[in-house]
């Protein structure tokens, strides 16, 4: 499976990619605000994982320098 994202400022242009999405067979929609901001969040958590202990304490003192 393959994934592309696309963002655009106008309306009619969107849908007109979504009905050529659709003449093509590929599933597409719209995404909301909150769900960009999601997917975002979710990558942001893979890439910060680390599998390692990190102390509360120890991390709050850095990040409020």
């Amino acid at each position: 499976m393959e994934t592309a994202i696309l963002n655009g400022d106008s309306k009619s242009d969107m849908k007109l990619l979504l009905e050529l999405a659709k003449k093509l067979g590929i599933k597409a929609r719209i995404m909301s605000e909150s769900e960009i901001e999601d997917m975002g969040l979710v990558d942001a958590i893979k890439q910060g994982m680390t599998n390692e202990y990190v102390d509360n304490n120890e991390f709050l003192k850095k990040i409020r320098k």
